[in-house]
């Protein structure tokens, strides 16, 4: 019988499993060929990457730093207590917390710490631009609580803080949510905190999708306004795929039961590694640099899409994010994103507020800046990228395959100059 060494066990991916392998590398040249407009999508660095995929992801760690149920944990209570004095440092709050898996465990926990099955939340509705998990009809926030949602205006696009306040006192949540997935605009941090005090509700701030605007200075941060705050590590924030609960002191304690033991058990720590050094990167001037690229990328797109005659909830964007109703296209938001996908842009059909089609078939396209500012585009080519747009949803309504794949073909021609981490172009 032979004896396996280290170096069978170590064993190239190509080799052990050639049709994963392929498959990554379909995946790869995919993201390198396409304009990634998706806003909760990014290309994470080299060096994410690298801690991602280590020997950190053998090792096993319930409970916390120097508070472990296992044995073996000095170096794993190093890494995450680096990672935790990061997340503190980038974002100015008294307490973090790296091991949520995602996005939604972390605000359930939340929930977990701080309410009782029939309390009352209070989040903004899905259709205008909210997260499931902040109370909606299909989630279990919203059949184990008792929830109520606010709108934005038909008109406006935007959150009315009066219709909030009114709402909040009328139904006295007990916790409240701010933030969401398909907001465009900038959220008014403070104007949450003063409706929360007056009803006596935990205004909590899910900033999933700007934390990398906010730790890059290009939103206002909701530290000082929302004592608990939740985020994901990656979209704009250019991390891994995981999550953070942050908090001042007095919530610190009931969050971090919630998370271990009220729902998980051992963190991943080789994500807890590449959250580290997403958060290491983003306290430089270069992602400063970055945010604010994001932003202005953001608000020339939606300019140029204006001009080519789309509608915008709102009429534009301060941050990452555009959402476009494409009822005066004529199109629905999924034959479009069909359509685009096919022609070599990438993003997502969406609903918009008051929509009046159905949520697997709705009327709106949801597209943002992180990725393409992550490879280098500016302002200057957010014209070229509005212009395949409104070609490909012309031609998607033609059924001109020979179109799509004609601008396919010109997008792919375009990205060449733009590579991305972890994937040599060839």
């Amino acid at each position: 019988m032979t004896q396996r060494t280290g170096l069978d066990l170590a064993a190239r991916l190509a080799d052990a499993d050639p049709e994963i392998a392929r498959l990554i590398e379909a995946e790869g040249r995919r993201q390198f060929e396409k304009i990634r407009l998706i806003p909760s999508e990014n290309y994470v660095s080299q060096a994410v990457l690298e801690a991602t995929g280590t020997v950190l992801t053998n090792k096993y760690s319930e409970g916390y730093a120097r508070k472990r149920y296992y044995e073996g944990q000095q170096i794993i209570d190093e890494v995450e207590e680096l990672a935790v004095a990061r997340a503190k440092e980038l974002f100015g709050v008294e307490h973090a917390n790296v091991q949520p898996y995602s996005g939604s465990p972390a605000n359930l926990a939340i929930y977990l710490a701080f309410m009782q099955p029939g309390d009352t939340v209070m989040g903004m509705s899905l259709p205008m631009g909210g997260h499931l998990t902040h109370g909606w009809s299909v989630s279990a926030t919203g059949k184990w609580f008792r929830s109520v949602q606010y709108s934005v205006g038909r008109e406006t696009g935007r959150v009315d803080l009066d219709e909030v306040r009114e709402i909040a006192r009328a139904e006295r949540p007990k916790l409240i949510f701010c933030g969401g997935t398909a907001i465009p605009r900038l959220i008014d941090f403070e104007g949450y905190a003063e409706i929360a005090r007056e009803v006596d509700a935990l205004l909590v701030a899910d900033i999933a999708h700007i934390a990398g605007l906010i730790a890059g200075g290009a939103h206002p941060s909701p530290v000082g306004h929302a004592p608990v705050i939740s985020t994901t590590t990656h979209k704009t924030l250019r991390g891994p795929r995981g999550a953070m609960l942050m908090s001042d002191q007095e919530h610190a304690k009931p969050l971090d039961r919630a998370v271990f033991p009220g729902l998980q058990g051992g963190p991943h720590n080789h994500t807890t590694a590449a959250i580290a050094v997403a958060l290491k990167e983003a306290a430089t001037q270069e992602f400063t640099a970055y945010a604010g690229q994001i932003v202005e990328n953001a608000k020339a797109l939606a300019t140029a899409l204006i001009e080519r005659g789309f509608d915008l909830v709102s009429g534009g964007t301060d941050n990452h994010l555009i959402l476009v109703d494409l009822t005066n296209k004529d199109v629905g938001g999924k034959p479009a994103a069909k359509a685009l996908d096919r022609a070599g842009i990438e993003l997502n059909y969406n609903t918009v507020p008051y929509d009046t089609r159905k949520p697997f078939d709705p009327s709106g396209i949801r597209i943002g800046t992180p990725a393409v500012t992550t490879r280098g585009l500016t302002p200057a080519h957010m014209a070229q990228i509005a212009a395949w747009m409104d070609e490909a949803v012309e031609a998607g309504k033609k059924d001109d395959g020979e179109a799509l794949d004609r601008i396919a073909a010109d997008v792919r021609d375009f990205t060449k100059a733009f590579p991305i981490p972890g994937w040599p172009a060839s």
